[in-house]
């Protein structure tokens, strides 16, 4: 068996130097924008030499295609598997549906940067999104209007457009998170507060099983199982923010 050459400790530390850069860039990016993000402060923070940063980037414009690109494949790759799996139809919806409000809640560098980049384009601007993250993005889309066609076709789910089942999947759980500040200005209700967090999550797929599916019964024991399943990224792996994603 042909075995795999392996690195030399310079292209270790060359590899190690470029992830670090890479790590900072998306927290400064997340935080400030691209055009509020130093490239000073991303250097620090990732320890290197800031000729290292046009070095492996060639650009602050580069880096930050470069951060998009990064947060967005564990994003991606987690869509996939939720509906690339061995569920009815209707089940994978369901856990496609929770895998997308888990990603709002635990990878916020990834909301944070498509905030971003979605106002660059409603505003007209000129987007700095990489052709990998326009094209990454339509097999995960087409994938989830597939499944909600075969859960159609099965009988398992009631008849609707796929795109409007989509965009009630995927739009509530948005909704929730940009609509935080205004709620807890008006009623004094805390939503990003860790028990609202919970309730909200599993409420939201309690009352899927229930709309989308033509046997209430069979989409309820849906949703419990998806629930038990798939637990909430526990408090460690996220920061509840006064400012949400």
């Amino acid at each position: 068996m042909k075995t795999l050459p392996t690195k030399r400790p310079r292209e270790t530390r060359s590899d190690a130097t470029r992830s670090a850069i890479l790590q900072a860039a998306v927290r400064e990016f997340s935080l400030h924008g691209l055009s509020g993000a130093r490239i000073d402060e991303i250097a620090a923070v990732a320890k290197a030499n800031k000729a290292l940063l046009y070095y492996y980037f060639k650009s602050k414009q580069g880096l930050y295609a470069a951060a998009l690109e990064a947060v967005s494949e564990k994003a991606l790759q987690d869509m996939l598997a939720a509906l690339n799996s061995q569920f009815s139809p209707g089940e994978r919806v369901l856990r496609a549906a929770l895998t997308h409000f888990d990603r709002i809640l635990a990878q916020q560098e990834f909301q944070s940067l498509m905030q971003q980049e979605m106002m660059r384009l409603r505003q007209g601007g000129q987007t700095t999104m990489p052709d990998f993250f326009r094209k990454a993005f339509r097999p995960a889309i087409e994938k989830m209007l597939t499944t909600i066609q075969e859960g159609i076709a099965a009988r398992e789910l009631y008849p609707a457009d796929p795109m409007q089942v989509m965009y009630v999947l995927f739009g509530a759980n948005v909704f929730y998170f940009l609509s935080a500040p205004v709620l807890q200005a008006a009623i004094s209700f805390h939503p990003m507060a860790p028990a609202a967090i919970r309730k909200r999550r599993r409420e939201a797929i309690r009352l899927l099983g229930s709309a989308l599916f033509r046997n209430r019964a069979h989409g309820a024991t849906l949703a419990a199982r998806v629930l038990a399943t798939m637990p909430m990224p526990s408090i460690k792996e996220f920061k509840v923010r006064r400012k949400t994603p």
